[in-house]
């Protein structure tokens, strides 16, 4: 019998296994097999915070178990996509799963800390396009690897306790907590990830135009984060061709990269002036009016 995406039998259960096409940036929900292939799942199916991603295969609850015992303590994954290139439209993809079984080109991080706020932190940097850049000239083939990934430019976990850039008395969790948990929590498989980031209320409502926002002022925000002036964000943003395509074929201009650089000036005006930063978002981020009702 299945319920969800957990194949029972008996007393036994057995945890769906998860491929690296099946998760992408803030998505668990990406692709999902069906009569044998695999498609993705729409932004209607999305919509029902009960619509979770079947897998070709599933595994023995206990092989998890005795895989994770002792190397992982929380009810949730984090792991990133292997097969890549540097032409692809994004060559870093990673994402948080539920605990389940992994394919081979779903490599996890398995984190010896146990500072919630590292895996948070590493979540959002690897989803950002200013470290995408930087990965794009140090892939050099279809695999990114371990040996490249632990080279990745990340963010020090204490850049995460540090004082907001246009609100000193807030930190930088202020801000992104509330972001990443309603692009992230978007189904009821990932109710433990959610209690992690201290939020006990029900998933968020899938809505394109939201997630596109809260995407783009991740990105800018990283940008100063990391330093870079204007001239050189647009620049990186310029690198992203398809990204580029995709946009125009649908918004008649590159609406990704204009969005962002006016979030990243009205970051820097903020910024400058002292006067605390307005999201475009209405309702802000996270707020229970976006999330599933009961």
């Amino acid at each position: 019998m299945l319920r969800g995406n957990v194949f029972h039998r008996g007393e036994e259960r057995y945890l769906p296994l998860y491929e690296a096409k099946l998760i992408h940036h803030y998505d668990h929900r990406r692709a999902t097999y069906e009569n044998g292939d695999t498609r993705d799942v729409s932004a209607e199916e999305k919509a029902d915070p009960e619509t979770v991603s079947l897998p070709r295969y599933w595994v023995p609850e206990p092989e998890v178990q005795a895989r994770l015992a002792g190397r992982w303590d929380r009810p949730w994954l984090l792991g990133w996509r292997d097969i890549t290139n540097t032409t692809n439209e994004r060559t870093v993809i990673a994402g948080v799963l539920p605990q389940v079984g992994v394919g081979h080109t779903l490599p996890l991080m398995l984190l010896a800390a146990s500072n919630k706020v590292v895996y948070f932190g590493i979540l959002i940097n690897l989803s950002t396009l200013a470290l995408d850049y930087v990965a794009r000239q140090n892939v050099g083939g279809t695999h990114l690897t371990f040996f490249i990934f632990k080279q990745m430019p990340l963010l020090p976990p204490d850049t995460y306790t540090q004082p907001l850039l246009w609100l000193p008395a807030a930190t930088l969790l202020y801000f992104l907590t509330p972001r990443v948990l309603e692009l992230t929590y978007t189904a009821h498989d990932l109710s433990p990830w959610a209690l992690d980031l201290g939020y006990t209320g029900p998933p968020f409502v899938w809505d394109e135009e939201r997630r596109f926002l809260l995407r783009c002022e991740l990105d800018a925000l990283y940008f100063h984060l990391y330093g870079i002036n204007r001239e050189d964000a647009d620049y990186i943003l310029e690198t992203f061709p398809i990204v580029r395509r995709k946009d125009e074929q649908r918004h008649g201009d590159y609406r990704t990269k204009r969005v962002i650089l006016e979030i990243y000036d009205a970051m820097a005006a903020a910024s400058r002036t002292g006067q605390p930063y307005q999201t475009r978002l209405d309702p802000p981020p996270a707020d229970p009016r976006v999330a599933h009702k009961g």
